[in-house]
């Protein structure tokens, strides 16, 4: 059967655009050949490939799982079931990141702290911008962090200690030296009432970093309650949370202290960033 009449399958259940991608993963080349070379044959194993991951899309396993690849600033990450698959929104984080950052000179290297980075999207964006940053990123889950090294590694961002643990537990000890500029984390922050994260497509995501106790705020609680003793004199916190949660968060940084406490809304207008400085 020929490349033109593949992409015919799955047309009511499936996107055209996806269809296109998904072959051109398996054939190993871009979508612009499918096109200049519809007459090619596939083979039958192929076919049967290409059926395969059709029937996965359809029941909702997202299209960045099947090719393991997922755009996110302008960088090609790789990522797959263990990697919480990085969001457009999370895009506004890293921007903000970047504005709360000063321009300094480069021998003046600069900490940032990315909690719960998963596939290292976060850091890596940073580490892609700005070469006067020095990165530390933590998760605890070990073929998350593995996923997380061979992306900054692919994508040349040698600038990022990874470190395997719950938060700041995986840190080194506190002092001086393990002072940051910035944390910065998109924790997990669906409450398990909510059960949004046991349909597709969130329930083929990692549970662990979609999902937190206490109405969702389990892990923003202890970010927000620690941060401050790693956080350097002036330095900054920036966190996602869920567009509902905005109030909570504020609340839990005015008791713990911090100062010019603000939440941003994201380009749908729902109060989805907030960050403030250590007190």
């Amino acid at each position: 059967m020929e490349i033109r009449h593949i992409l015919r399958q799955g047309v009511r259940a499936v996107p055209r655009l996806e269809r296109e991608v998904l072959l051109a993963q398996l054939l190993g080349c871009s979508r612009s050949h499918l096109y200049a070379h519809a007459g090619q044959p596939v083979s039958p194993a192929l076919q049967r490939s290409f059926h395969g991951l059709l029937g996965q899309r359809r029941r909702g396993r997202p299209l960045a799982q099947l090719t393991g690849r997922r755009e996110f600033w302008s960088l090609s990450l790789q990522v797959n079931a263990h990697t919480f698959i990085p969001r457009p929104e999370t895009e506004q984080l890293v921007q903000l990141a970047l504005q709360l950052l000063p321009p300094v000179a480069l021998q003046h290297k600069q900490q940032v702290l990315d909690l719960g980075t998963g596939s290292g999207a976060i850091a890596i964006a940073i580490a892609s911008e700005r070469p006067d940053c020095v990165l530390t990123a933590t998760d605890c889950c070990c073929h998350a962090l593995a996923i997380a090294r061979e992306n900054a590694r692919r994508l040349l961002a040698q600038r990022i200690r990874f470190c395997q643990g719950s938060w700041f537990d995986a840190l080194p000890a506190r002092g001086e030296q393990n002072r940051y500029r910035l944390i910065i984390s998109n924790p997990p922050y669906i409450a398990p009432g909510e059960g949004v994260a046991d349909k597709p497509p969130l329930c083929f995501e990692p549970r662990q970093a979609l999902v937190a106790a206490e109405n969702g705020l389990q892990a923003l609680t202890r970010i927000i309650h620690q941060a401050p003793d790693y956080l350097m004199i002036g330095g900054q916190l920036l966190v996602e949370h869920g567009f509902a949660q905005g109030r909570a968060v504020r609340t839990l940084l005015h008791k713990r202290g911090y100062r010019a406490i603000h939440t941003l809304r994201d380009m749908q207008g729902l109060e989805r960033l907030s960050h403030a400085i250590a007190p």
